[in-house]
């Protein structure tokens, strides 16, 4: 086999695919009718697990599926059809709801284990290419995700149906989204490393400089004394505070700057003549975004973290957020 397509040939050829692809999507409107709200309301009725099946491509669609499902509020997990027939048969339970695709409505191993499923008492939804086959026959509710056409020209590489297959699975996915009231904290619940996650439930508490790394010096302290305690903690600012720990300002790298302006002698000048006293505050139980809100609109980038009485209990940067992936 020798490959001679030019650029053109090549993307009239991808061209073609796409828009193959994008009628048979088009055409699955159609199947958003009556048997997917039956299968929705399955779903959200069931008390157990979404369980789907599915061999080769349709297989791979299916864990995509259900990884969908399990991230957007309904608990779901894959099974290999192959394998449930040695064995994890035993994952399903009659308060789950079986998902089973198969584009020609025949595979082998997912018939086997229908009278299984049957046997359990679970609800079967089958999502098939094939409204007369033995899967949609057999089934709870079956949803039609047939295609007109493959994209592959030879009409054997699973191309059109898997592509509708998966919006399928998306539109059930999104609709028991809306339908159960799943929140953006909710998906950050479920997705604690990713970047919602981090932005929706890290607390600044969670990030804040505690203890003895949290820069602070004495109202009566020397602003050459500030300067080596910005130093040493490396947050670009300090805390003032008085002899009970209580927030009375704070100075910070913008402030030295402004302060060679006015040529202070930092070796006699108290800190609490030059500090900036109404400083920006924030409790440790906000949300670290929040912080992040704040210094980007006072256009800072450092917060004290103060408790109900304004006592200093942590301090935290722009940097520390970066780091957090909070930002």
């Amino acid at each position: 086999m020798t490959a001679t397509c030019d650029e053109m040939t090549l993307r009239r050829l991808g061209l073609k695919v796409v828009q193959i692809e994008a009628e048979a999507i088009a055409a699955l409107a159609d199947s958003i009718d009556g048997h997917f709200v039956e299968a929705c309301r399955l779903m959200l009725a069931c008390k157990g697990r979404i369980v789907v099946t599915g061999m080769g491509k349709s297989g791979h669609i299916g864990g995509k599926i259900a990884a969908t499902l399990a991230s957007t509020g309904s608990p779901a997990f894959f099974v290999h059809p192959g394998e449930a027939s040695h064995g994890d048969l035993g994952m399903i339970t009659p308060q789950d709801v079986v998902l089973a695709m198969s584009n020609s409505g025949e595979t082998r191993e997912i018939l086997t284990i229908l009278p299984l499923i049957k046997r359990i008492g679970s609800p079967l939804i089958a999502m098939t290419g094939n409204s007369a086959s033995t899967l949609a026959q057999q089934a709870t509710v079956h949803l039609n995700a047939s295609v007109r056409e493959e994209a592959c020209p030879l009409g054997l590489a699973p191309t059109s149906s898997t592509t509708a297959a998966l919006v399928m699975g998306d539109a059930m996915a999104v609709a028991l989204l809306e339908a159960r009231g799943f929140t953006r904290e909710d998906f950050a619940l479920s997705h604690p490393g990713g970047s919602l996650g981090r932005r929706l439930l890290l607390r600044v508490e969670d990030i804040m400089h505690k203890g003895d790394e949290i820069p602070s010096v004495p109202e009566s302290a020397l602003i050459r004394d500030a300067l080596l305690e910005m130093t040493a903690k490396k947050l670009g600012m300090t805390a003032i505070v008085d002899g009970e720990g209580y927030v009375q300002g704070i100075f910070t790298d913008g402030d030295l700057r402004r302060l060679f302006e006015r040529a202070h002698d930092i070796h006699s000048t108290v800190i609490a003549d030059v500090m900036t006293r109404r400083c920006t505050r924030i409790a440790a139980d906000r949300l670290a975004a929040e912080a992040v809100h704040i210094m980007e609109e006072k256009r800072i980038n450092a917060l004290l973290v103060v408790d109900a009485d304004n006592h200093l209990i942590g301090a935290l940067n722009m940097h520390d957020l970066l780091r957090a992936g909070v930002v």
